[in-house]
C-alpha cells in the first residue's frame, strides 16, 4: 500500500520552487478519508485508526508530511500552507475531488489552513488535540529557538523533555508500548524537517474565523489531560463552529488516537457513518 509520487507544488513561497517526492499510504475504497499526522511524528501514529476506516468501506489516505516520515527533507520554512498546498497536489493526483479531513495537533492546523482556502475540498473534519490561535510574540520566539537547538543538536533533547507531555501518566504506567512507539517517531524525525514546520507554525495566522465561517460538520477531539491544547480550548473551538460535536477522552493526553484508540474510533467512527 506504501507509494510515492513526485509532484510540483505551485510555488507560492520561494522554497516551494522545487520537485517534492511525498511518502503515502492508500487504503481500501468508498468515500475518502485523509489523515494529517502532528509534529514530530509520522504517518504512523494513525495505525491504530486504519483497519476499522478500511473496513467500514472507506479510502483512507495518509501521508507523510513534507519533512516527516518518508517524504523528503526540505530545510528551511514550511508554513502549514505549504504543508496543505502538498496535500492539495496529492489529492489532485489521486483523482479526490472531495474527502473528509482528520487532523492532529499541527496535522489539525493544517486541515483548519485547508478548510480556509479549500473549503469546497472538503466533506467534514475532525480535529484532534489543536488549535485555532495565531502564535504568540513568545510562542514564535521559542519555536524559532528550539528550531535552532534541533539544527544544532537532534532530536534527542527535544524528545525526552516533551514526550511526558505528548502522552498521559495512566498512558505511560498502562501503556509502555504507545510510549515506545510515540519515543520513536520523535527520535526518527529529520530534524531540519521538523525545525521547517516549527518556523512555520511560529508564523501561521489565526483560524478562529476559520472555524465561525466553517459550514460542513466538524468533530472536535481532545484529551482530558492534554498539556498542550487543554480541554478549555476545545471546547471554544466547539462553540466557534456552528455544526460541531465534542468529545474529551477520559486518561488521555496529546495523543487521544493512540492512548485510548478504542474510545477515540468509536466516536469517530460514530461521526462520520452520522454525517455521511
Amino acid at each position: 500500500m506504501s507509494r510515492v509520487v513526485t509532484f510540483r507544488p505551485k510555488g507560492d513561497h520561494i522554497h516551494l520552487n522545487y520537485d517534492v517526492e511525498l511518502s503515502y499510504d492508500d487504503y481500501g475504497s468508498g468515500e475518502p478519508v485523509l489523515l494529517v499526522h502532528g509534529h514530530p511524528f509520522d504517518r504512523s501514529m494513525w495505525q491504530p485508526q486504519i483497519g476499522e476506516l478500511v473496513e467500514s468501506g472507506r479510502r483512507i489516505v495518509v501521508p507523510d508530511l513534507r519533512g516527516y516520515g518518508q517524504t523528503e527533507v526540505r530545510p528551511g520554512v514550511t508554513t502549514l500552507s505549504d504543508f496543505a498546498d502538498d496535500i492539495i497536489s496529492l489529492l489532485g493526483f489521486l483523482g479526490i475531488d472531495r474527502t473528509a479531513m482528520v487532523g492532529l495537533s499541527m496535522g489539525g492546523q493544517i486541515v483548519m489552513d485547508l478548510a480556509a482556502r479549500f473549503a469546497e475540498r472538503i466533506t467534514m473534519v475532525v480535529l484532534v488535540s489543536t488549535s485555532p490561535d495565531a502564535e504568540s510574540s513568545h510562542g514564535r520566539r521559542v519555536r524559532m529557538e528550539t528550531a535552532d537547538h534541533l539544527v544544532r543538536e537532534g532530536m534527542t533533547s527535544y524528545t525526552e523533555t516533551n514526550i511526558s507531555r505528548m502522552v498521559c501518566p495512566a498512558t505511560t504506567a498502562q501503556r509502555p508500548d504507545i510510549v515506545d512507539h510515540v519515543r520513536k517517531m520523535m527520535l526518527e524525525a529529520p530534524p531540519s524537517g521538523a525545525a521547517a514546520a516549527l518556523r512555520g507554525r511560529a508564523l501561521r495566522r489565526e483560524y478562529v474565523s476559520t472555524l465561525e465561517a466553517l459550514e460542513i460538520p466538524a468533530l472536535i477531539v481532545v484529551g482530558r489531560d492534554d498539556e498542550f491544547t487543554p480541554v478549555a480550548n476545545a471546547q471554544r473551538m466547539h462553540r466557534s463552529v456552528a455544526d460541531s460535536e465534542l468529545v474529551v477522552i477520559d486518561d488521555a493526553g496529546h495523543l487521544p488516537n493512540l492512548e485510548r484508540p478504542d474510545i477515540f474510533n468509536s466516536a469517530l467512527m460514530t461521526f462520520l457513518d452520522g454525517r455521511a
